[in-house]
Formats: C-alpha cells, structure tokens, sequence
C-alpha cells in the first residue's frame, strides 16, 4: 500500500564501549562475590577454630590447639606460641608446629627460642606484626643451625584479661605469598578467642586441683596395720569431675582382725563426694560397736542410710581378715560391688566371686550372704573400684583378665609400689574414677 507502514530500520549493534563497561561491571561483580565466599569460609573457618579451642580441657592440648587452627586458618606452613615468663620479658615455654623430625632434633641441642632478635622485639612491642622479609628486620639476627630458614612473619600477641599471655607466630604461607591484611585480622580474633579459652582452662584446672585435694582429705590415711601390710591409692575422673564417690578405708578391730572397706557411690559431684564421707564414717563407726558379721553390719549400715539420708545408689565390700589356726581367713559381704582379686605367694590370681546381694540405698527387705576363703600366709587380696576396669571398646571379662595378669606382674613389689602400678597400667579408659586397696597377710 501506497501509505501503508514502512518497514522499521534494523537494529544497531550495542556500542563498543558499553559491552567492555559490561564485562568489567561483571567482572567486578564476580570478584565481590568470590571475596564474599571467601570471607565466608574464613568465618566458618575461625568460628570452627574457635569450637575446637574451646572443647580442651589441658591446657597443653589448648596451646597446641591454638597454633594448629592458626596456622590452618591462613594456610601457614610454620606455627608457633610463645608463653612469657612471669616478667613478661622473656618466653618460658614455645610450642612449635610443622618442624620436621630432623629439625626438631637439630633444634633440641639449642633449645627454643627465649625471645631474642625479632621474637623479642615483638615481646617489647606486642603490636601485630607483618613481615614479608624477616631478614630486613632491623632486630633479626638469623636462625640458629638446624631451624628453617624463614622468610615470612604475622605475629599476633594472645592477651588474657589485658595481660599479655604470650604470642602467636606464623611463617610461610603454602602458597607462596606472603601474608596479607585479611591473614592479620583474622589472627587476631582467633588470638582473641584463644585468650579466654587458655583463661578458662586455667579457672578449670584450679578448681580441678582444689576438688581433687578436697576428694583426698575426704578419704582416710591408712593406719598402721601390722602385723599386715596394706597399700592404698585414689585417683580421680579424667572428666567430668574430679569429685567421685569411690572410698577405700582399711582399720584393725579390737579382737584382732583387719577390716578392709571399699565402695562407690553413683555419681561425680559434691553430692557424691558428701554421701561417700557420711557413708564411710557411719561404716566405721558400726565396725568398732558391732561384733557381727560383714552382713549384718551392711545391713545395719542400708537401714540406717535410709532413714536419716538421700544418699544415691552405694556398692561396698566389706571384708574381715581373720587368724584362722596358723594361717588367716577372709571373711566378707558384698552389696552389688565387683569381686576381690587374691594374690596367693605363687603368684596365682583369682577373682572371690560369690554372690554379690543388693547395693545400698536399693532395698533393706533382702539379706546379703557372706563368704569366706582361705589366705595363706603371704597372701595379697586387692580391692578396687569397677573405675580401673570399665573400658566402652573392651568386655568386662577382658578387663578383669588384664588386671589379674597385671597384679601377677607386680606382685612382688613392696604392696605401695604394687597399688601404684595398677593404677598406672589400669585396664580401663580414666573416665571414672577408681581406688585400690591392697592387703597382705603376714608372711
């Protein structure tokens, strides 16, 4: 058609200028978005850091904690904490990870650093410190022989309530380059996050000590037992709790037998540790008024727990070791605790099963039987807590088995030395905590 529409012009290519403007606004915008990945992961990555600094309870374990997690956290081939003495001058301790065998050796001949050159600078001047060449360093006077010759340095000081602890070194990336800003500031929130960690597990460690003192003046320096021999040793949880309810107590009655006491009570708290001492002193108090056997003082013992306290679930052996015509004879009765172990003088081992009856604090309706058993002279009867056998990954039977053989092994060390050496090569994990008491009959 004459006046019909005419056909519209073609379209023109965008302009030169604006796809480049384009590209570099993408390309802009990609590098934003990498950075913010980045920045990602290195906040999950300290704050993975900083779970895993907090979950020790050592503080070695933390130490070496805080320069592992450093030195991951900027992909560090050499970390390094040095801990200042009390002058805060110089470093008391420096725990060094990435060395090589052959380094550490060559190393041990000089020992670790004290805290010259430019370690000592950065003692004097706890600013953080970035190096990309440590030899220009106007303090630097070299490595001693043996070290890795460094090149690179972030340093960040670890501070505890405004007090300098000590400082944190880093050396040679794994890439190559050297350390940037972004190394530096996430050091120094990690450091931070490492000063409050290593001032808890301080606090902890002091209420550690000052529970574990408190559980050993709860229990009883042995007396003197001649003519026996007896040995006896505790040793608390490795968690949660210091405080336990194993007890030993070991006493000579006046008609001439020695009573041997061990027992544990439910739990791992001041609760537990305030029930093991009432239940001890009332037992012993029972062992000097009554003249009856092991049963019926455990069962005097139950009823009189259940009427004036809430004492938690308590298993106990009581025993008697008793003259029986030229040699002596074990008399006892157990309320739900594991068996004595009898060593005899040709170094045989035997666990005295025999019907355990009812802990304490269950029921009073049930009698516990007794038991009895030769000792020949020269006998040893150990008595422990289920603590220094009970293992998750190993049954009790192999436990038991361990032990026997271990107490077959030391049998023939003074009964102190004896006592020591179980609990030093313990069949179980340490997660609870475990007492021996060891008596031998006279020879």
């Amino acid at each position: 058609m004459a006046g019909g529409e005419e056909g519209k012009a073609p379209g023109r290519p965008p302009h030169p200028d604006l796809l480049l403007r384009l590209d570099a606004e993408l390309s802009r915008i990609d590098e934003q978005l990498r950075a913010l990945a980045a920045a990602k992961d290195r906040i999950q990555g300290l704050l993975d850091a900083v779970v895993a600094i907090t979950r020790e309870v050592e503080l070695p374990a933390v130490l070496h904690r805080i320069v592992t997690t450093a030195m991951d956290l900027v992909g560090a081939r050499y970390g390094a904490l040095g801990v200042l003495d009390e002058s805060g001058e110089y470093l008391e301790q420096f725990v060094a990870v990435g060395l090589s065998e052959g380094e550490r050796a060559a190393l041990a001949k000089v020992g670790f650093p004290r805290g010259m050159g430019v370690l000592g600078h950065f003692i004097r001047h706890p600013e953080p410190l970035r190096l990309d060449d440590i030899a220009t360093h106007p303090a630097s006077v070299g490595f001693p022989p043996g070290h890795p010759q460094l090149s690179t340095l972030l340093g960040v000081a670890v501070s505890i309530r405004s007090e300098i602890y000590g400082d944190l070194y880093l050396s040679e990336r794994r890439d190559g380059q050297p350390f940037d800003v972004y190394d530096e500031n996430i050091v120094i929130a990690l450091a931070s996050a490492a000063g409050v960690a290593i001032d808890n597990v301080r606090l902890f460690e002091q209420v550690r000590a000052g529970s574990e003192q408190f559980q050993r003046l709860l229990l009883p320096a042995l007396p003197d037992m001649r003519p026996f021999d007896a040995a006896a040793i505790y040793r608390p949880a490795t968690e949660p709790s210091p405080l336990g309810g194993d007890w030993y107590d070991a006493i000579l009655l006046p008609d001439g037998a020695a009573a041997v006491v061990i027992g544990d009570v439910v739990g791992h708290d001041l609760h537990a540790a305030a029930a093991m001492a009432s239940t001890r002193n009332m037992l012993r108090a029972l062992l000097f008024h009554l003249r009856t056997p092991p049963s019926e003082i455990l069962a005097q013992l139950d009823r009189t727990l259940q009427a004036i306290t809430d004492n938690p679930v308590t298993t106990t052996s009581l025993a008697r070791i008793e003259p029986a015509g030229s040699a002596w004879r074990l008399h006892w009765s157990t309320a739900g605790h594991v068996p004595p172990l009898l060593i005899t003088p040709d170094r045989r081992a035997q666990y005295l099963s025999a019907e355990p009856g009812l802990p304490l604090n269950v029921s009073c309706a049930h009698d516990r039987p007794d038991h009895t058993h030769p000792l020949p002279p020269g006998s040893t009867v150990v008595f422990f807590t289920d603590g220094l056998i009970e293992h998750p990954d190993h049954p009790i039977d192999e436990s038991l088995d361990a032990l026997a053989a271990l107490s077959i092994r030391y049998a023939a060390l003074p009964l102190q030395d004896f006592v020591q050496a179980l609990a030093d090569h313990h069949p179980s994990d340490g997660h609870d905590d475990m007492a021996i008491l060891a008596l031998r009959t006279p020879r």
